[in-house]
Parts: C-alpha cells; sequence; structure tokens
C-alpha cells in the first residue's frame, strides 16, 4: 500500500526555519515525480516544489525560489523541504505528493497524497 507521511511542521517566528519531512512507503522514491504543496486558509492549494521521475534539479516556485530547497534521499525513501526565511504568507498545511509518471517534467496531477502537515509562521 502506497503511503507518504509528512512531518516537521509546526509554528515559528518570521525568519526562522523549518524542514518538513515526507516518508514514503509501498513504493520506491526514486522512480516516482514527487512534489510538495501548500494550502493556506481559505485559498486554493498550490505547487511549492517538485522533482521529476527522472531526478534533477528540483523545480521551486516563484514565492520560494531561493527560500526553500528540496531534496530526496533515496536510500532513506524520503523527501525534505528545507524552508529558510520562513514569511507569514507561507503558512499554510504542507502536502508531499509522488506520481508514477515517467518524465523530466513534474507532472500536472499526482495520484498519492500524504495527510499533511501545518507550518505557522507567526510572531
Amino acid at each position: 500500500q502506497v503511503q507518504l507521511v509528512e512531518s516537521g511542521g509546526g509554528l515559528v517566528q518570521p525568519g526562522g526555519s523549518l524542514r518538513l519531512s515526507c516518508d514514503a512507503s509501498g513504493f520506491t522514491l526514486d522512480y516516482y515525480a514527487i512534489g510538495w504543496f501548500r494550502q493556506a486558509p481559505g485559498k486554493e492549494r498550490e505547487g511549492v516544489s517538485c522533482i521529476s521521475s527522472s531526478g534533477g534539479s528540483p523545480y521551486l516556485s516563484y514565492s520560494v525560489k531561493g527560500r526553500f530547497t528540496m531534496s530526496r534521499d533515496n536510500a532513506k525513501n524520503t523527501v525534505y523541504l528545507q524552508m529558510n526565511s520562513l514569511k507569514p504568507e507561507d503558512t499554510g498545511v504542507y502536502y508531499c505528493a509522488a506520481d508514477p509518471t515517467l518524465g523530466t517534467m513534474c507532472p500536472p496531477r499526482y495520484e498519492h497524497w500524504g495527510q499533511g502537515t501545518q507550518v505557522t509562521v507567526s510572531s
């Protein structure tokens, strides 16, 4: 059974850092495209970062570029989202997602989703 479990969220002050983890089970992560998404209260879910199934440099959305980095540890079957210089507008529930679509681009849809982890940036 494919399962994704996010962790690492919490309350942090503006300018602080958090590292989110996404632990995968039931499949081998390095053969999947992986994405990080977030949803703020009252807003639509937005893509934050992704890595295609072929690997390569992660895509980062304009709003987080230069502050967030995404990495994948295939040995641990885990994906990370390192978030630095956090801003109040980064607040939301963060989800990781996986999709078996092969290719060099991130897929437009993802088949498997985690339950999400709350990130709150506030003083």
